[in-house]
């Protein structure tokens, strides 16, 4: 096994272990395949997962043609990044849906009133990103597709209740995670488990901060937790924090905006292509064509990645938000 692989490796591997369908275990070996670096030292190792890719293939292309229940918690990733908000009960998530996504899941003082998942599309400037709405996490019981929907995810925010004990609630959701082989990115390093754990990134979104006293609850809450977490005060009943929410949400999926030029013509700023930071022209060009990655020959690029405006740059040169790209094959 190569020493140089990146950590997304790694995450993509727990995740595949963690599967329970064929068409997972796919979307995540062809994930851990696309980690890995191509040099001599990983060719045993990309040779491997491709046999194992195929005699998954070969596995779901025999399921074909016959009916199978499809479970309401397998959910495709749309948009520029999947997101599962969780926590107790009445915290306020589908409160968070309702405000900021197209999605209209039921709003009631009563508890446990979302039984199923609900997803929704959240704009942050003119980038999609989709949130799901959960049912309650509950130590009675939880379903195991609820629990492999979020080991798929990009990302968590769990919701708790600034006004309902709400220390004790972040560290039952945080123990029911742990308890399932999940937990908090920012706890890694800091917990002793046997065996693996998935490590996602978390943030801490705490609801209800309402009111005249709401900063004074606030700053007792954080004097009493004695757990290190990012956390973010909002209230989805007068939005506060909420522009905060999605600008932290945009730089943790650490995404960039690149936009596509023609020559002569202006570049469209209402659909940018979403990629990763530390993207190069080359992948980008990829993007946009495959046929690019063997006619590309360099590229003029407009924004923060370029010395000057319109600057040609080689295959490798890294893009960053907001650039526009002129490709020149």
């Amino acid at each position: 096994m190569p020493t140089n692989l990146p950590a997304d490796y790694y995450n993509a591997q727990e995740r595949f272990r963690s599967a329970t369908t064929t068409a997972d275990k796919i979307t995540y070996l062809n994930e851990m395949m696309s980690t890995i670096p191509k040099h001599k030292g990983t060719d045993h190792l990309r040779a491997d997962l491709r046999k194992k890719l195929s005699k998954l293939k070969g596995a779901e292309q025999s399921k074909k043609g016959t009916k199978r229940h499809v479970s309401a918690y397998h959910i495709d990733k749309e948009g520029a990044g999947q997101i599962a908000v969780i926590g107790p009960p009445n915290a306020g998530k589908s409160s968070l849906l309702n405000a900021v996504t197209n999605a209209t899941p039921e709003v009631s003082p009563a508890p446990f009133t979302t039984w199923n998942p609900t997803p929704g599309m959240m704009l942050i400037d003119n980038v999609q990103v989709q949130l799901i709405d959960t049912p309650p996490l509950s130590d009675e019981y939880i379903n195991p597709e609820f629990l492999n929907l979020l080991r798929r995810v990009d990302m968590l925010l769990v919701m708790i209740d600034l006004q309902a004990n709400p220390v004790e609630q972040l560290h039952e959701a945080f123990d029911l995670l742990q308890e399932h082989r999940i937990a908090p990115q920012h706890l890694q390093g800091k917990l002793e488990s046997e065996g693996y754990l998935l490590y996602v990134p978390c943030l801490v979104l705490v609801n209800k901060h309402d009111g005249e006293e709401a900063a004074d609850y606030y700053q007792i809450f954080q004097e009493l937790l004695d757990v290190d977490c990012p956390l973010l005060p909002i209230s989805t009943e007068t939005a506060y924090n909420i522009d905060k929410m999605k600008e932290t949400i945009f730089d943790w999926l650490g995404i960039v905006r690149v936009y596509s030029q023609t020559s002569g013509a202006e570049p469209d700023f209402s659909a940018p292509f979403v990629v990763y930071k530390g993207c190069t022209v080359e992948e980008f060009a990829g993007k946009i064509h495959k046929d690019f990655l063997e006619t590309l020959k360099t590229a003029r690029v407009w924004g923060e990645s370029a010395d000057f405006e319109g600057q040609m740059v080689s295959r490798e040169h890294v893009l960053q938000d907001g650039d526009v790209v002129e490709l020149v094959k």
